[in-house]
């Protein structure tokens, strides 16, 4: 496999990007109406010893991938990774430390829901080496939240985050707005109840109706284009007025507290994913690599203790990696230096003129000899930027 990769190709990489570690964990309590991951509802406990063994399998199997590569950081997502035990968490994590080279004072980030939530759970996460939690809030409404599904109410919210506060220097509080049946008011009153919390980063995601979900089948009455950019716009302001920078359409961070996983691949990093339905790209001297693992969770235990986890296996065409690292690295709002273009990709900077000098022309972006910037228009007609790259 590894020869396969290292053979000569149509492009040049001089260096190879930070590399990180995903892991999934893929079940959950309750399937979530709007959610289209790679979540299956639990049956009874998790067979945790057997997810794990698969999990070692997998990467075993392609350490030779990344022989000598540090991992910057590690996150752990799902489904809902913390049904898993923390004794799990922390022989997961003890396996990972056993095969790949750490950066010290690494971030490990697991995804938590508060309807997971014991007391002194999250104390024991930390101390199996979890340095930063992800608290799928989305909502402290009652009501909003028996809209979206939810398995938690807000009571468990609000103790969930305060449990993280005591024992986490850094967590991340998810929130959606443009919910069903939500004004800007209402959306107003319960982002101001998760600024309360202090948190030191915040994501902040639009509800959207995708493909073979419960709600693309019976769709909400959700709030229009027009009240949802009130809402954002009430999303800048509070949380600006609280001291969390937007580094990210959808990220506000605290000095210090922004997401180096998520960073990484804004950045067009490389990741290598592990479990079931998890994906991964890599970089080798002559070409970008993306692989998937069978999405079904029995299936996949099955493939990767044999050796074979990966489901699809496919070198990125050099056409599309300029598309590719712009639909990253123009979701953050200090942009990217052009540097880190040709370094990431192996292409030249000829290769995206054209589409940069006409989103520079419709107030999209702004840049100069070292670096490209997306404006605040070009933040709301993002899309339509990323397009441009096609």
């Amino acid at each position: 496999m590894v020869s396969r990769y290292m053979r000569p190709g149509v492009l040049s990489l001089g260096a190879l990007p930070p590399l990180a570690l995903y892991v999934h964990l893929p079940w959950c309590i309750k399937k979530c109406p709007y959610c289209d991951f790679n979540s299956h509802e639990s049956r009874g406990p998790v067979a945790e010893a057997a997810y794990l063994a698969a999990l070692r399998a997998d990467l075993e199997a392609v350490l030779p991938l990344v022989w000598g590569r540090r991992v910057h950081s590690v996150f752990i997502g799902g489904g809902t990774p913390s049904l898993f035990s923390p004794e799990a968490i922390d022989q997961l994590i003890t396996d990972l430390r056993a095969r790949l080279p750490f950066e010290p004072g690494i971030e490990i980030t697991m995804e938590a829901n508060p309807g997971t939530f014991e007391r002194d759970r999250f104390k024991a996460f930390r101390a199996a080496g979890v340095t930063r939690l992800s608290i799928g809030v989305q909502s402290f409404d009652d009501e909003l939240l028996k809209a979206l599904g939810r398995v938690h109410d807000a009571a468990q919210a609000h103790a969930a985050v305060a449990e993280a506060r005591e024992h986490f220097e850094t967590f991340n509080l998810d929130l959606m707005y443009a919910l069903p049946g939500q004004s800007v008011d209402r959306f107003a009153a319960d982002l101001d109840r998760a600024l309360a919390h202090e948190p030191p980063h915040l994501s902040v995601y639009h509800l959207t109706i995708e493909p073979n979900t419960l709600f693309a089948k019976y769709p909400p009455v959700v709030p229009d284009d027009d009240t949802a950019s009130d809402m954002l716009d009430v999303i800048t302001e509070r949380t600006a007025a609280a001291g969390l920078e937007r580094y990210e359409v959808s990220a506000f961070a605290k000095p210090g507290h922004r997401c180096q996983h998520n960073l990484n691949y804004w950045q067009f990093g490389d990741y290598l994913g592990i479990g079931a339905g998890a994906h991964t790209k890599l970089t080798f001297p002559h070409r970008v690599v993306r692989q998937i693992r069978y999405r079904d969770p029995a299936k996949y235990q099955a493939q990767a203790m044999s050796g074979q986890a990966v489901a699809k296996d496919e070198e990125v065409p050099r056409a599309q990696l300029p598309f590719e690292f712009m639909l990253n690295a123009l979701r953050l709002r200090e942009g990217f230096e052009l540097t880190r273009f040709t370094e990431r990709t192996g292409l030249p900077l000829t290769a995206i003129r054209k589409p940069l000098e006409e989103a520079e022309a419709k107030g999209w972006i702004t840049r100069d000899f070292a670096r490209v910037e997306p404006t605040v228009r070009g933040f709301d007609f993002l899309n339509d930027l990323q397009a441009l790259f096609l």
